[in-house]
């Protein structure tokens, strides 16, 4: 999953971003309002974490500018402020959770994995396709009595392929699911990851296979 991370403390931002990619999400990073609103606007992601306090445009602004313009990505309000009025406002600007500062981040990633779920209705926890069951909980490969668990970017990938068995996923969309605005990586990169996961499927017995559409994308299909 793709996550936005608004926070102007620099030091927080780093921290939480680490956290939250050892714990298998994707992460853009924004350093005030508006950069995290250009980014909400033009990304696609799974659910925002929003300081109210940001400098040059406050999250309560961005975050009804987000809702007018019909982002409807679940909204997490992260605030120093912990007065019952504030958490009303930010709740009536469209938010769809909120967590005062300082929280634990145990709690941070519960209320994740709650948000998130609500804006999917609730996705099964295991994916299943052929022979092969993919454990969203665990980021496990399952083929009868063999298990491969898989690394972040690994487990992104196959979901979203096994969330969409046999249809062609372009390489631009899993750059910007996944890897998002980390410049650093070039679109190769996804060349990589399949050939890591077709090698893994390979070594658990799969009766399925990844197959490539030259310079378009990647689709998972019955092994032929």
């Amino acid at each position: 999953m793709r996550l936005l991370l608004a926070e102007d403390e620099a030091e927080l931002s780093k921290a939480l971003c680490a956290i939250l990619k050892h714990n298998n999400y994707s992460v853009d990073a924004a350093y005030n309002g508006r950069e995290a609103l250009d980014a909400a606007l033009h990304g696609s992601y799974d659910g925002i974490i929003l300081d109210i306090m940001m400098p040059e445009v406050d999250g309560l602004t961005v975050l009804r500018n987000l809702r007018a313009s019909g982002v409807s990505s679940p909204v997490l309000i992260l605030t120093a402020k912990g007065e019952l009025e504030d958490k009303i406002e930010g709740l009536d600007a469209g938010a769809d959770d909120y967590l005062s500062k300082p929280f634990q981040m145990g709690e941070l990633l519960a209320r994740i994995r709650a948000m998130t779920r609500r804006k999917s209705e609730f996705a099964p926890g295991v994916l299943s396709f052929e022979n092969v069951t993919l454990d969203r909980a665990a980021y496990k490969l399952v083929c009868g009595d063999a298990e491969l668990r898989l690394g972040n970017r690994e487990f992104q990938m196959m979901e979203m392929l096994m969330s969409n068995p046999g249809r062609l996923i372009p390489t631009e969309e899993f750059m910007e699911r996944i890897w998002g605005n980390d410049s650093e990586s070039e679109i190769n990169v996804v060349w990589v990851y399949i050939s890591y996961l077709r090698k893994k499927l390979a070594s658990i017995g799969a009766e399925i296979e990844i197959k490539a559409a030259r310079g378009v994308g990647y689709s998972l299909a019955p092994k032929e």
